[in-house]
C-alpha cells in the first residue's frame, strides 16, 4: 500500500491499469519518499521487445484510466526488473534504487 497525499493507493491496482497499455511487458509500482506527498507513486516499466514505449506514453495512459492521486508521479523505463530466483519482482530493491527520484521536487 502506498500512502500519498492522505490517500491509500494499492500498487497492484495501478500495475493492472498500466498492463493494459499496449507495449508494456512488465511493470512494478511502489512508493518513494516525497517531501510533500509523504510517498509518491512510482512505476518502473519494461517495454515489450520492439516497442518504443516512453515514460510520456505511460503517463498519458495513466491520465486516461486512473484517478489523479493514483497516477504515477514518476515513470522509469527499464530493460528488466530485478527478481529473486523464483521470479518474484524485488520491489524493495527498486525502492532503494529510485529512492532519490523525488529529491528537489515539492510538487
Amino acid at each position: 500500500m502506498i500512502k500519498t497525499g492522505g490517500e491509500n493507493v494499492a500498487s497492484r491496482e495501478v500495475e493492472e491499469a498500466l498492463y493494459r497499455l499496449d507495449g508494456v511487458a512488465e511493470v512494478a509500482v511502489f512508493g518513494v519518499d516525497h517531501p510533500r506527498w509523504v510517498e509518491a507513486v512510482t512505476a518502473v516499466v519494461v517495454p515489450k521487445d520492439g516497442s518504443e514505449l516512453t515514460a510520456g506514453d505511460v503517463l498519458a495512459h495513466a491520465r486516461d484510466v486512473l484517478a489523479p492521486y493514483k497516477r504515477p508521479k514518476y515513470v522509469v523505463v527499464a530493460d528488466a526488473l530485478p527478481k529473486n530466483p523464483s521470479g518474484k519482482i524485488l520491489k524493495r530493491q527498486l525502492r532503494e534504487e529510485h529512492a532519490r527520484i523525488a529529491d528537489g521536487d515539492d510538487g
